[in-house]
C-alpha cells in the first residue's frame, strides 16, 4: 500500500502541480502562508510533531481570490522515509484565510494520510522538511470524509489555480 501511495505521489509531483514537489511549471498565482508559531525555513515546534500533544500548527494565507474552494496537503521528503503526506484537507470554503491550532474548517474534509488513518499525523523525523501546501482550487472535490489518499491527491492537482508554502526544515 505504502508504495502504491508513494508512486501516486510521485507521479502527481512530476505532473506540474506541485504536490509533494518543489516546483511547478505551470503558471500558478501565489498564495501567502505563514503561522504564528513558525517561520519559512525554521524548525517545526515540537508540540506539532508526534512527541508534542497539540495537533496541527495553526496556518493563515492570502491570495485565494477566485477560488471555488481551497485545499491543504501537509507532507514531508525525509531522506529516511521518502515522501510522506500528513494531513490533506479539502473543500476548505474559499472564503476561510486560516485554520486554528488542532482543528479543522467547519465543512471542510479530510482524506487519509500515507498511514492510511483520517486527520492529522505529526511528523516524527527531526531531520524531515515538512511543507503546509495551500491550494486554491477552481471546484470543490466533493469526496467523501476519509476519501483515499490518491483520489484527494488527484484532484487536487487537477483543479489547482494557486498555491502557497510554508516549509518547516527538521523538528526542534
Amino acid at each position: 500500500m505504502r508504495a502504491a501511495v508513494t508512486v501516486t505521489a510521485l507521479t502527481l509531483a512530476a505532473s506540474g502541480c506541485g504536490i509533494l514537489g518543489g516546483g511547478s511549471p505551470r503558471n500558478l498565482d501565489v498564495i501567502n502562508v505563514s503561522s504564528p508559531q513558525f517561520r519559512d525555513g525554521a524548525p517545526l515546534p515540537d508540540d506539532y510533531s508526534c512527541k508534542g500533544g497539540q495537533g496541527n500548527p495553526p496556518l493563515r494565507w492570502s491570495g485565494t481570490s477566485g477560488a471555488k474552494s481551497v485545499a491543504l496537503v501537509v507532507d514531508d521528503s525525509s531522506p529516511h522515509s521518502g515522501p510522506e503526506v500528513h494531513w490533506v484537507v479539502f473543500d476548505i470554503d474559499p472564503a476561510t484565510t486560516e485554520l486554528g491550532m488542532n482543528d479543522v474548517p467547519r465543512g471542510a474534509r479530510q482524506g487519509t494520510t500515507s498511514n492510511g488513518k483520517v486527520g492529522y499525523a505529526p511528523p516524527c523525523q527531526a531531520d524531515g522538511s515538512y511543507r503546509f501546501t495551500v491550494y486554491a482550487l477552481n471546484a470543490k472535490l466533493d469526496l467523501k470524509q476519509g476519501a483515499d489518499l490518491a483520489e484527494t491527491l488527484e484532484g487536487i492537482a487537477s483543479h489547482t489555480i494557486a498555491r502557497g508554502r510554508l516549509t518547516a526544515n527538521t523538528i526542534e
